[in-house]
């Protein structure tokens, strides 16, 4: 009996990891980069376009959506903080673990 509630717990411990536990980093670049709206980029300069992805499923299992949308976030500051950006827009919606933004530099534009 013990061993069976062992390799539950240790079952449900590995899921909680695989699906509640971001694994993307923000780079130093990245943590520079802001998510904005449309609307509050004024006279930012536009500096293009990144597109990120992450993985959404393991198997036939599907991560949880907040944790894929903060990593696909997250893959997209860093990629605009190289770009040189410091702002990010989202222009298209999250789909299967893959999203586009615009990129902008609004500070000394």
């Amino acid at each position: 009996m013990n061993v069976c509630i062992s390799r539950s717990v240790l079952g449900l411990s590995l899921a909680a990891l695989l699906f509640g536990c971001s694994t993307v980093e923000l780079s130093p670049a990245g943590e520079k980069v802001r998510l904005l709206e449309q609307q509050e980029i004024g006279k930012c300069r536009y500096v293009g376009k990144v597109a990120a992805s992450v993985t959404d499923r393991i198997g036939i299992l599907a991560r949880e959506d907040e944790v894929v949308k903060k990593e696909v976030e997250i893959n997209a500051r860093n990629a605009a903080g190289n770009m040189g950006g410091d702002s990010i827009v989202s222009a298209s919606p999250l789909t299967d673990g893959r999203q586009s933004f615009d990129v902008y530099r609004c500070i000394n534009p």
